[in-house]
C-alpha cells in the first residue's frame, strides 16, 4: 500500500481549526477506499489513541491527494478551510489534533496501519525526516 501523509499544516490558533490540516497522497497504482479507517495521534512515543473514523471516507485513485481538515466546513468561527485543486474531508472534531512538535498523525485500517507521519513545525512540509 503506497498511501502517505505528505504535509501537515498547524492551526493558526485554537479556535482556527479549519486551518489545521495534513494531506494524504496515493504514489500506489491502485485505488484505495479510506471508509472506515481510523484517524489516530500519538505523542512521546505512546500508542496512538484514535481520534475518529473517516465515514464515509474517500477514494484515491493512483496519484491522487486529499485533505484532511479538522474543523467543519460551515462554522465560521473555526475559519476558513483551504481552497484550491485539492479536495477537502472535513472531520468535524471539537478540538486540535496537533498537540505539537512530535505529535505523530496515523491512518489505520482495522488493525493494520496503513500511513504515519511526524509533525515538526520546523520542516517546510511539516513532517520529521524519518
Amino acid at each position: 500500500m503506497a498511501i502517505q501523509i505528505v504535509k501537515i499544516n498547524p492551526a493558526k490558533d485554537k479556535a482556527s481549526l479549519n486551518t489545521e490540516w495534513f494531506v494524504i497522497e496515493n504514489t500506489g497504482d491502485k485505488p484505495f477506499s479510506t471508509k472506515n479507517c481510523a484517524l489516530g495521534t500519538a505523542h512521546g512515543g505512546q500508542r496512538a489513541k484514535p481520534i475518529g473514523t473517516l465515514d464515509p471516507g474517500f477514494v484515491l485513485n493512483p496519484g491522487d491527494k486529499y485533505r484532511v481538515v479538522t474543523g467543519r466546513p460551515g462554522k465560521k468561527v473555526h475559519g476558513k478551510p483551504p481552497e484550491d485543486k485539492i479536495p477537502n474531508y472535513h472531520l468535524f472534531l471539537g478540538d486540535l489534533v496537533l498537540k505539537g512538535a512530535g505529535t505523530v498523525v496515523s491512518l489505520s485500517l482495522r488493525t493494520m496501519e496503513i500511513a504515519r507521519a511526524t509533525f515538526d513545525p520546523k520542516s517546510k512540509t511539516g513532517i520529521a525526516a524519518e
